[in-house]
């Protein structure tokens, strides 16, 4: 296994996400995944700047899309759709499955199409290695439409105004982020459309799933073999040329291809 995952180009896979979040491995972003994270975001400063209308950078959401945003509040308006739509209820899902909602999160945005600053993305990839993990509460995701309401959540735990678990405690992230002597961080243009968009919530629980299921997988061969052996048993039809022959070998890689 390698030691670092590059954010901007190596595939995500399960294994990848597990690995990470278990420290077992880093993720990172190297100097190409920066470039695009940099002109992706110039291009939207660049919006702003000329006063070209774009929707959801200087303009309303939804049915306000033809309300003009005034340049000088571009940043305003990222910080009130997330406010407008933090409104999650609920228990708090467990810290592992919002680190995999992190390191999902980072994995979509370092690919350089969403205008996010580096900044904003290097303080999320700074909770994932430091294990301070935003409290997100169970309920609140919109599926198709994206996990606005737990989106946000994490965000304001990164953003300051949220709450945050670390090591076992939980915290308000305004005194968590001051004890490490983070500096606040404050969203530009587009940045909370970026971060609020994304089905990472649901997806976080597919992988912790996936997870799981390969564990049962491999019990259930483990299972099976002292079975085997219990009962002496033939290893016949476990013949390797036998399943070559499997029209079944293509959906068995796929399993496995994590």
């Amino acid at each position: 296994m390698p030691q670092n995952f590059n954010y901007g180009i190596d595939k995500l896979t399960v294994g990848n996400a597990i690995a990470i979040g278990s420290g077992k491995i880093k993720g990172i972003l190297d100097d190409d995944a920066i470039k695009k994270l940099n002109r992706s975001q110039r291009y939207v400063q660049q919006i702003v700047e000329n006063n070209k209308t774009v929707y959801g950078v200087n303009t309303g959401f939804g049915i306000l899309a033809t309300t003009k945003i005034s340049e000088e509040d571009t940043a305003t308006l990222q910080h009130k759709i997330l406010q407008s739509h933090s409104v999650g209820v609920g228990e708090a899902i467990p810290p592992e499955i919002a680190k995999l909602m992190l390191i999902t999160k980072v994995h979509a945005l370092a690919q350089g199409y969403s205008g996010i600053r580096l900044e904003t993305i290097e303080r999320i990839c700074w909770h994932i290695e430091n294990d301070v993990m935003p409290v997100v509460p169970e309920k609140g995701s919109v599926g198709a439409s994206g996990d606005l309401g737990s989106s946000c959540s994490f965000i304001f735990a990164v953003d300051r105004f949220g709450t945050s678990y670390y090591k076992g405690t939980r915290y308000k992230a305004q005194d968590l982020l001051k004890n490490f002597h983070c500096n606040l961080i404050h969203l530009g243009p587009k940045e909370g459309l970026a971060l609020i968009n994304g089905t990472q919530f649901i997806l976080a629980f597919a992988v912790k799933a996936v997870q799981r299921m390969h564990n049962c997988l491999e019990a259930a061969d483990i299972i099976g073999a002292m079975s085997l052996e219990a009962l002496t048993g033939t290893k016949a039809p476990f013949d390797e040329r036998l399943h070559r022959a499997s029209v079944h070998l293509q959906e068995i890689n796929w399993w496995h291809s994590d």
